[in-house]
């Protein structure tokens, strides 16, 4: 199977460095010299790592045969694609990897449906799922402990514990001074 690990920035310097947008948890296993990567554009490659490393909290990587500026820039928006075992798992018990939760029904505590995950969005502060519901309409859940209670891989299904207002127009009062002012206007 083949996975998206990351997405090549903008040329670094002189040298045929570029900057990489990291998708993956793993970039020391995908992305590591030596590592051959296939491309979307698949004309712009396979490339093959050379040298990384990391500069102002930047991954830079060089790739075979691309020695100056202007090469590296041509790769620019390149996605970079690793081949992965479709039985292997992360390392940690409680991470997966996008191929792993792409299509989970997604359903609350109590059993209600939610939806199916479409999409899963890399934000740098968290991860979101796209989750289609059964009208249509899409609903945005981030992927963190307190809302995700549960992955069950087995029954192919994500359980969710909601905040008001998460799924459903029922919002609660921010805070308690609003819920003051809110009772002091008639």
């Amino acid at each position: 199977m083949q996975l998206v690990v990351a997405r090549i920035g903008r040329a670094h310097g002189i040298k045929g460095e570029v900057t990489v947008e990291v998708r993956t948890d793993e970039p020391e296993l995908r992305l590591g010299p030596g590592a051959v990567l296939a491309t979307d554009p698949a004309a712009t490659g396979p490339l093959t790592i050379e040298t990384g490393r990391v500069h102002s909290g930047r991954l830079l990587l060089r790739f075979e045969g691309v020695r100056d500026r202007t090469a590296a820039e041509a790769l620019r928006n390149t996605l970079l694609i690793a081949d992965v075992d479709p039985e292997e798992l992360p390392e940690d018990e409680d991470e997966y990897y996008d191929h792993q939760l792409m299509d989970l029904d997604v359903v609350t505590k109590d059993g209600a449906e939610v939806g199916r995950i479409t999409e899963i969005s890399h934000l740098p502060s968290q991860d979101l799922f796209i989750v289609e519901r059964p009208d249509g309409t899409e609903v945005m859940i981030p992927f963190v402990e307190a809302i995700v209670v549960e992955i069950d891989l087995e029954e192919q299904r994500a359980v969710i514990d909601p905040p008001p207002g998460l799924i459903d127009d029922q919002a609660e009062v921010a805070s308690e001074r609003d819920a003051a002012e809110g009772e002091g206007t008639a």
